[in-house]
């Protein structure tokens, strides 16, 4: 796997690169790094040339803090590979902004995989928050402001490696021990600035034409699911995948089905 950077504005975006032909930029979650992706990559190589990288906070990514914008960043990624239009594949936050690029570059989109996605503007409805879900929440952001970052670590990987309704400790060994490292980097990272916000997309997701594959674990928070939903009903050409036995970041916790799952829907475009 080759590694390199690419440079955003005051930030050097670590990347990780593996195979050839039709590119594809994956996008860690809020909790990880592009190492969350690794094993997909191998299993996922021959389909394409795919591209993880770090962006400002986590990994190994370097930067000086300053306004900055998460798609003006992966402009810089995507710009790096040419002018061929591509797919991306992302997870939590990284489908969020996955979401507000394709928005904003649909000529540069042929395609979206979004994992336990985010959307920016989405409304939060109550009825859609588990009470044990947002205690997790709340003790890990109390744990941060008081400044015990491995306890917001061990909180926070309860409620998104977990799931919020599994036993802590569900997903162990090697997975939980990189979970925990890729999250505790994060935690412990130096502000990278002030996120210039984007325009809200939850209105416009009927835009999103190009052939989009909407994954959620069925042990994550219900929110997800109803965001996943609101994507596939209201996007003309996608399609929704619930991975039993899994929580926010199904493609981590399990590759090999998920690298079946997006290599069907690659071979399909």
């Amino acid at each position: 796997m080759e590694h390199f950077t690419v440079q955003s504005s005051n930030a050097a975006l670590a990347c990780q690169e593996a195979g050839k032909g039709p590119a594809a930029v994956l996008l860690h979650a809020g909790v990880a790094d592009r190492r969350s992706w690794s094993e997909t990559m191998a299993k996922l190589e021959s389909t394409g040339r795919l591209i993880a990288y770090d962006r400002r906070g986590f990994g190994d990514t370097r930067y000086l803090p300053e306004s900055y914008s998460h798609a003006r960043d992966l402009g810089a990624v995507v710009s790096h590979l040419g002018n061929d239009p591509l797919v991306l594949v992302g997870n939590s936050q990284g489908g969020r902004i996955s979401i507000d690029f394709a928005l904003a570059h649909p000529e540069k989109v042929r395609a979206l995989i979004l994992i336990g996605t985010a959307i920016t503007g989405a409304p939060v409805e109550t009825a859609s928050l588990l009470p044990e879900a947002v205690a997790l929440d709340e003790a890990a952001d109390e744990a941060y402001e008081s400044g015990d970052l491995g306890e917001a670590n061990r909180l926070e990987t309860h409620l998104w490696l977990d799931g919020p309704l599994a036993p802590e400790g569900r997903v162990g060994g090697d997975k939980r021990a990189l979970f925990l490292d890729m999250n505790g980097r994060a935690l412990e990272a130096p502000s990278p600035g002030d996120e210039i916000e984007p325009p809200s997309a939850y209105e416009r997701l009927d835009e999103l034409a190009m052939p989009t594959l909407v994954v959620v674990g069925d042990l994550d928070m219900p929110l997800m699911l109803d965001r996943a939903r609101s994507i596939t009903e209201r996007a003309p050409d996608a399609k929704l995948v619930v991975m039993e036995g899994t929580a926010h970041m199904p493609q981590f916790e399990e590759p090999a089905a998920f690298a079946a799952l997006a290599r069907d829907f690659l071979e399909s475009l």
